[in-house]
């Protein structure tokens, strides 16, 4: 007979994991269920994978039922320091009590005792009764309980943990896990312990002395003096330490443990828990078909992921039938495996490959075994033989190739000789032209909510801290299970997405916008940008000495040296030595505050050290994020940074560049400037420039239909002029500047008090020049009201091009969200419609080169409304009508604009030059 064995989960765990890793969403009665969702989702992958696995006999779920417990009574400040629950995850505690019936599970709580104390003392009941049993946890607290019988599994890190992981964890064995926790305390529980004496210290102590009462009987032993004083003067906090960690395991059972069966989860219970909350994706894990609703996913296919009937393909023959095999579906997902994130750099380890849910392997190409110069690669293809059977099927245009974030696949095969050619589909870029703004779009985010699926944790496999390996380095069966289930997943993904495109609108901005640029990313990404190492470390040396003179003025008018980096010592010197009275402290921390915008306001106030500081603060970031900086990041092999570009990172549609980021260099300063004459052409070529004209005021001219703004631009007139005339009745160079403030701020949304700050004035006379402005432009004003009326009704707004950005907020009675979210209306169709025209610019451009004949101009950055080129020199003339033509005409024929686009063209030997 099997042996019986109880699993007890620790569910507060996965309910704060559920909430804080996934997005907010309602259900159809409108109640917040984000966390219920997760919560189900994680609940139910854990009972299969036990079934598949150990096929444990009893489980419960362990809950607390409140706030308060005995130990409160013992120590009034016991947990006194942890904020409340989440406003919306309130709501939710009863929904997720109710998931865990609709699964036949007992979900068991019970006032006074935390969960801890419950799931202790059903533990050692059912030791008692011969069961083994696992506590599902990832609490420190319950190590205490490990013994021969019972282990931990730890849903995070996905590792079961026993006698001998407790003693690599605190140094001790689990019966003494009590001890040292009452000497290190814990400020999460606010268990004071001793003050002073860490993991380490308290570890020592014990396994010399063996408990805290026998430690605190002998202190006369303890051989450091300020150690024993300190034990002397907090032995009563350690005492009362010791009590509230220990775990109370005596409480009677209130479900009886023959009561804890496992069985089958009842389709009738859970598929009506289901459907009330509107969980389309985990109603299809019952095998039920739902109505589609125009705003929902449709259910994915009810197939297990069984992660042991992948295979490691390691034959030439396995290989060629997975290539065939693809051939003839006409359909394969991808994802490479690599020893970098890097994929200018990486080197490839291995290929997988799904043909259908469940159907998935992985070809190993670059995995090794040992260390160091003992190092040796284990039985697997090479990648020349790999490279010969993988180019044919990718290069098939019979074949639809699917990647999850398919640029970087795309980079790292092209690099390694294989080229992925359309059609393809990316189902991260799917889900960013469906679900923008309704939270993330990577690979395990979609798999939870879409599949009721968390994939195995790519730390799972290479580990952490100075443990980490890298994937080279990962044993073929778990690398194997890895790297199939990202293409397994990736595949079930498909279906998901690809079958809302069409039913919600997401079609035209994924087709002819987000899909066609992977490659152009692709390859925009793999040419770089050669720098000038020397410039950079000239433009170092040269902040390296303003800083130094800025600090040496810094500390005269301090009077004496500080640490300027640091805001509390900055903040005790402004406020407290220099007796400034107009300072505030943070209600969290008690510090002052020094932030930018308190700074800038005590510089405007004329205090000289504070604009000494902003001085300092700019250069020191200069040094160390672009100019110190860039310099490591310069590719040695190629001489060029190669910048990474996110193309679903912003609710807009906007592209992100990291690795590093080009877009947020500075260009207010002459300094920041300075930063882009580093950035160079080869010999023989030229950089080229090329800017679109105040595309977004251009923008919010033709989309609220104002005439005034209209007929400027027409006329090639300027618009910060008219702005300046209309708004302050003439127009100097000051006037025009001010105009030009509130023209960009007033389309973000901006409140009378933002205006008063940017422009140095009070905030009613920012209010005035508010309602003159709309007022003489009542166009705006329409606009934005009525884009904030039709997010507040549908959710969502649409740019020009039909790009949705979802905002969850939009009806929230949080003034704060509300107002946040409402600006967001306002601005993302104008910001998103130029994204929109900016990458459709940059996907036909491209043919539009290699049509003209201009084989020496390749396109290197986008930075917010700039493409810049590297243009061989006798190509300048040329390729400049092109890309000008290129960039004005990106707009039609799917969005015709009442204002013209403009776009203004700059060359030189470097992008600072071509500016």
């Amino acid at each position: 007979m099997t042996k019986q064995h109880l699993y007890l989960v620790d569910g507060s765990g996965y309910i704060f994991r559920a909430y804080f890793s996934l997005p907010k969403l309602t259900d159809p009665q409108g109640t917040p269920v984000g966390a219920v969702h997760g919560f189900t989702a994680m609940l139910w992958k854990l009972i299969e994978e036990l079934n598949a696995a150990e096929a444990p006999t009893h489980l419960a779920v362990i809950l607390d039922a409140g706030a308060k417990t005995f130990r409160n009574d013992i120590y009034p400040a016991y947990k006194a320091n942890r904020p409340p629950a989440p406003e919306d995850l309130v709501p939710q505690f009863p929904l997720i009590r109710d998931a865990v019936r609709a699964f036949s599970v007992p979900c068991i709580d019970q006032p006074g005792v935390e969960a801890d104390d419950i799931i202790a003392s059903y533990a050692l009941a059912a030791l008692a009764e011969g069961f083994n049993v696992t506590v599902v946890s990832s609490d420190k607290d319950l190590m205490q309980l490990v013994q021969p019988g019972l282990d931990i599994f730890d849903p995070m890190k996905n590792i079961r943990i026993g006698r001998d992981g407790v003693i690599e964890k605190f140094a001790v064995p689990p019966e003494q896990v009590g001890e040292v926790l009452a000497l290190m305390g814990d400020t999460s529980d606010n268990i004071p312990g001793v003050r002073g004496i860490g993991p380490k210290g308290a570890a020592e102590l014990i396994l010399e002395f063996g408990t805290v009462d026998n430690l605190l009987a002998n202190l006369d032993a303890v051989k450091r003096p300020k150690l024993r004083d300190t034990l002397a003067e907090h032995a009563e906090n350690a005492r009362m330490s010791r009590i509230l960690v220990s775990l109370k395991d005596d409480l009677p059972l209130a479900v009886p443990l023959a009561d804890l069966t496992l069985k089958d989860p009842p389709h009738g219970p859970l598929g009506a828990f289901l459907t009330k909350h509107g969980f389309r994706s985990l109603m299809a894990k019952l095998g039920r078909e739902m109505e589609a609703d125009a705003a929902g996913p449709e259910p994915a296919p009810d197939v297990a992921f069984t992660h042991k009937d992948y295979e490691t393909v390691t034959t030439s023959e396995r290989l060629a039938w997975w290539v065939a095999e693809a051939r003839t579906r006409g359909l394969v997902a991808v994802d490479t495996e690599t020893d970098s994130l890097d994929a200018t750099r990486a080197a490839l380890v291995g290929v997988s490959l799904a043909l259908e849910p469940g159907l998935a392997c992985y070809i190993p190409v670059a995995h090794k075994k040992g260390e160091g110069l003992l190092a040796e690669a284990v039985e697997q293809l090479d990648i020349p033989t790999v490279i010969a059977a993988l180019n044919p099927l990718f290069a098939d245009a019979a074949v639809l190739k699917v990647g999850q974030n398919l640029k970087y696949d795309l980079i790292v095969l092209r690099r390694h000789g294989v080229a992925v050619l359309a059609p393809y589909d990316d189902t991260m870029l799917l889900s960013y032209a469906l679900d923008a703004g309704r939270g993330g779009h990577g690979m395990d985010e979609l798999s939870a909510k879409h599949l009721g699926h968390t994939p195995i944790p790519f730390k799972a496999v290479t580990g952490t801290a100075k443990a980490a390996i890298t994937f080279d380095f990962v044993p073929l069966d778990r690398a194997t299970e890895y790297a199939a289930e990202d293409a397994d997943v990736t595949l079930r993904l498909l279906g998901v997405l690809r079958d809302r495109l069409w039913r919600e609108g997401g079609t035209r901005i994924y087709e002819t916008v987000d899909r066609p640029l992977v490659a152009v990313i692709a390859d925009m990404e793999i040419a770089g940008i050669k720098v000038d190492r020397a410039a950079l470390a000239r433009l170092s040396a040269a902040y390296e000495v303003e800083i130094a003179a800025l600090e040496t003025q810094i500390f005269e008018l301090a009077g004496g040296p500080f640490s300027i980096g640091s805001p509390k010592q900055l903040g005790e010197i402004l406020f407290e030595k220099m007796g400034l009275k107009t300072g505030k402290k943070s209600s969290k921390t008690g510090a002052w505050t020094t932030d930018v915008t308190e700074l800038e306001r005590l510089a405007g106030d004329g205090v000289e050290i504070a604009a000494k500081v902003l001085d300092w603060r700019q250069n020191s970031k200069l040094k160390s994020t672009y100019t110190d900086a860039l310099q490591a990041q310069i590719n040695l092999a190629t001489g060029r940074v190669h910048t990474s570009f996110a193309l679903a990172a912003t609710s807009t549609g906007r592209l992100s560049s990291n690795d590093p980021n080009l877009q947020n260099i500075p260009i207010r300063t002459e300094m920041g400037r300075k930063i882009r004459y580093a950035f160079v052409a080869e010999p023989g070529h030229t950089i080229l420039a090329a800017d679109y004209n105040q595309i977004e005021l251009r923008l919010v001219a033709a989309i609220a239909d104002e005439p005034a703004l209209k007929a400027v631009y027409a006329a090639g007139g300027d618009v910060h002029a008219l702005t300046a005339q209309e708004v302050f009745g003439e127009v100097t160079r000051d006037t025009r500047a001010r105009a030009k403030t509130i023209n960009f701020s007033i389309i973000y949304g901006i409140s009378a008090f933002g205006l008063a700050q940017r422009l140095g004035i009070d905030r009613g006379e920012a209010a005035r020049y508010i309602e003159l402005y709309f007022s003489r432009f009542p166009g705006i004003r329409r606009y934005m009201a009525e884009t904030i009326q039709g997010a507040k009704d549908c959710g969502y707004v649409s740019t020009l091009f039909g790009r949705k950005t979802h905002l969850s907020m939009i009806n929230s009675k949080n003034a704060g969200e509300r107002q946040f979210a409402e600006r967001a209306a306002v601005n993302a169709p104008i910001q998103g419609t130029s994204a929109d025209i900016i990458k459709r610019a940059m996907a036909r451009m491209p043919a539009a080169l290699a049509d003209a004949g201009l084989t020496g101009t390749r396109m290197l950055l986008q930075v917010h409304d700039e493409l810049v080129f590297e243009v061989a020199d006798a190509e300048v003339e040329a390729a400049s009508k092109v890309i000008k033509t290129v960039m004005e005409a990106a707009n039609l024929p799917a969005a015709p604009l009442a204002v013209p686009l403009a776009v203004e063209i700059g060359t030189g030997a470097s992008w600072g030059d071509a500016h």
